[in-house]
């Protein structure tokens, strides 16, 4: 179990909150008042009118509901949707699964257009300097240099990011600060007045909100990365952060307020505001920064896929541990698509002015989808009154709909990348209902009423010993419980011998870091049933731990490991271990209707594409063996065959 949300609050771990929990939402002024101001003329009302917005939206929607209310709804100290939906989920019914995945499935996304358009808005700062540079061809390099790097994993940098992003936060305060002192009226911006005037008055105002969500993209990914670093840590330095972030935004408004031009005529404010001689100081700080936060989002996503696997929403895949840092992970796969899906995104968009049209879609998105299911955990979980949600509910349902009804209408920009949210959604969807369909059809028995005749086939000298122990992984939760079809596994045919029969049944548990387990013996020494609970964050490692357990036992005197003085054979000092994967295959014999038959193929389908249980289960290939079973979901009935005479 995760300790890190009830951790003391040290300078170490702060250090360890700023560089690893506020990377993409620390990046943000780096293209926000851009993208605010973009073509439009420079005014009082746009620029106070958007720092006001700015400001408040960081307020209400980063501070209120991220720092204040969600980082209250950890699962033993980690966030995420993932965890929140574990933590809810037997208050749902199912209501909560689409929501759930709708959440992971944007949020993943971002994982795609974060990284290009951070490193991008960083790379092009050089162009003050250096008009003509082609920056596409850095910014690949630099994401491909990341994305390479991922395999080896973070934490021989990780120490570098604090103090990293500490120069970053301290540069956004000078920045701001320096230009504050010329034009102080600027302070007036914070006045929500400014905010409404423009969303009201100002022509086609409302639809700023698409440029002015921008500044908090990063507070969902913010609530996904409790974990590393506790809530107090966070809400403690978010001071800070937020210190740093609003004064950067003042400055950047005080530059376009006094820079004498109508319009911004391509400069980003944010590299306007520093004096010439720092300028190539200031692009390596947040080249830095920008890169800092694409880690960040990627070690989400390997995160988040890890847990949706655990919690039956995505097909195995290789998972890794490049370090022994605990929850360090690197997936390959999944490193690979949102390696292509970057790539593509910067050669498709070439600059980040591009980028920022079609950013912020996915986030309102998960943001709604995590409104939703904290509803669900402050009434069932809180016990809080229904007013008080209900208020809740209006006030964020309010400001996350107009920001998606803002965010909507870059559809049209952002049109290919829906196919990229599409496809991950559709793998969520497939993957955990067709599990479900594939659940109905598990027929299971008591083992009590087969366990003498398993004690008669283990005494029976007649037929050739299969294995000392003989280990089957079991789906049934229950102590007393076995599949019909292992039953059928070990007895028909050629009866599969062994000295000792262990079902062995994995339990993913709602917690994230649990590894215990339950020992139930039928009959002594020859048919045993073990749960083991394992935490959704944890990759199995299903084997050792066996092994582990089958030592705890022999040592307590519990179990006879079926070794002779000489041997399990004349040959053999070792008992040997066999595990039988039973593997399934879709029967030719079914007759699906359209949407069982589109679920269960595509599901076949998916199973082809992912690893194997040996793998996913940490078993050696050379202790397992394989039996294929054909599944008959619906059998056909009417069958017209006649005899001819």
């Amino acid at each position: 179990m995760s300790n890190s949300n009830y951790q003391k609050v040290t300078a170490a771990t702060l250090l360890v909150a700023l560089g690893i929990i506020y990377g993409d939402i620390g990046t943000s002024p780096l293209y926000v008042m851009k993208a605010i101001v973009g073509d439009r003329e420079i005014s009082k009302m746009l620029v106070y009118g958007g720092i006001s917005c700015v400001f408040w939206t960081l307020t209400f929607q980063t501070t209120f509901k991220y720092i204040i209310l969600t980082l209250r709804a950890d699962n033993h100290g980690e966030g995420g949707v993932f965890s929140l939906y574990a933590l809810i989920k037997r208050f749902g019914k199912g209501k909560l699964v689409i929501p759930t995945i709708l959440g992971a499935t944007t949020l993943l996304a971002d994982g795609i257009i974060t990284p290009p358009i951070s490193v991008a808005s960083a790379v092009e700062g050089l162009e003050v300097l250096i008009p003509s540079l082609p920056t596409v061809p850095i910014v690949i390099a630099i994401l491909s240099g990341l994305f390479l790097f991922q395999r080896f994993g973070t934490q021989k940098v990780g120490f570098f990011f604090g103090p990293a992003m500490v120069v970053w936060f301290s540069m956004l305060l000078v920045l701001g600060i320096s230009q504050i002192v010329i034009h102080p009226e600027i302070l007036e911006a914070l006045n929500p007045m400014y905010a409404y005037q423009l969303l009201v008055e100002y022509p086609h105002g409302f639809w700023l909100l698409g440029a002015v969500f921008l500044c908090t993209t990063g507070a969902e990914a913010l609530y996904s990365d409790l974990g590393h670093c506790g809530r107090d840590n966070i809400r403690i330095t978010w001071i800070f952060v937020k210190t740093a972030l609003v004064v950067n935004y003042l400055g950047q408004g005080a530059w376009l307020m006094t820079q004498g031009s109508q319009f911004l005529e391509g400069r980003n404010p944010f590299y306007s505001i520093m004096p010439q001689w720092f300028l190539i100081f200031g692009i390596i700080i947040a080249t830095m920064a920008a890169i800092i936060a694409s880690q960040a989002l990627i070690s989400g996503s390997f995160t988040l896929i890890n847990e949706a696997i655990s919690l039956n929403f995505w097909p195995r895949v290789a998972l890794k541990n490049p370090t022994n840092t605990k929850g360090q992970i690197y997936i390959p796969s999944v490193n690979t698509i949102l390696w292509i899906g970057c790539v593509l995104m910067i050669l498709y968009f070439k600059n980040s002015e591009h980028m920022e049209a079609a950013y912020g879609f996915s986030i309102t998105v998960a943001m709604l989808m995590t409104t939703f299911l904290l509803s669900y955990y402050l009434f069932y979980i809180k016990k809080m009154k229904i007013g008080w949600i209900a208020l809740i509910l209006f006030i964020f349902a309010v400001i996350e709909l107009s920001f998606f009804a803002a965010n909507v209408v870059k559809i049209k920009e952002r049109w290919m990348f829906l196919f990229f949210e599409l496809f991950i959604f559709m793998v969520m969807y497939v993957w955990y209902y067709s599990r479900k369909i594939n659940n109905k059809f598990l027929k299971f028995e008591n083992i009590k009423e087969h366990a003498f005749k398993l004690e008669e086939l283990s005494n029976d000298d007649t037929i050739p010993k299969y294995s000392t122990h003989l280990i089957y992984l079991s789906k049934a939760d229950k102590l007393n419980q076995i599949e019909e079809k292992i039953i059928n596994s070990i007895f028909s045919k050629k009866p599969k011998r062994a000295d000792v029969y262990w079902f062995l049944h994995i339990n993913r548990t709602d917690e994230p870091f649990t590894l215990d387990y339950e020992v139930h013996e039928i009959i002594d020494d020859t048919v045993i049933k073990i749960v083991l609970n394992v935490g959704f964050r944890i990759q199995p490692k299903v084997e050792l731990y066996f092994k582990k357990i089958v030592q705890d036992l022999v040592q307590q005197n519990e179990l006879n490991l079926h070794t002779r003085p000489d041997g399990s054979t004349k040959y053999n000092t070792e008992p040997d271990f066999k595990f039988v994967i039973l593997e399934k295959f879709l029967s030719v014999e079914n007759e699906f209707s359209v949407k069982e038959g589109w679920l269960i193929n595509s599901y076949f389908i998916l199973k082809r594409m992912s690893i194997s249980d040996t793998k996913a289960f940490g078993l050696d290939k050379s202790d397992v063996v394989v039996e294929e079973l054909p599944m008959v979901y619906q059998p056909t009935t009417n069958i017209s065959l006649n005899r001819k005479k």
